[in-house]
């Protein structure tokens, strides 16, 4: 399932943690930012529950876009 996100992260410091972040509880997805877009947008491939994993992060702060 493809999950998108609005999110905070908008410079190379706040991606490298995120990265980190995403890298640790998404081993197995595929994930990238869209950080050109005034949403920073964050697309997941996952069969996870992405939304719920992130829901509670403290590296970035993201909304699930429908």
């Amino acid at each position: 399932m493809i999950y998108v996100f609005k999110t905070s992260v908008d410079n190379q410091t706040k991606f490298e943690s995120a990265s980190a972040l995403l890298n640790q509880l998404l081993p197995e997805s595929q994930w990238n930012f869209d950080l050109e877009d005034c949403d920073n947008i964050l697309r997941v491939d996952s069969e996870l529950n992405v939304a719920e994993l992130l829901q509670n992060n403290t590296i970035f702060d993201c909304i699930e876009l429908e």
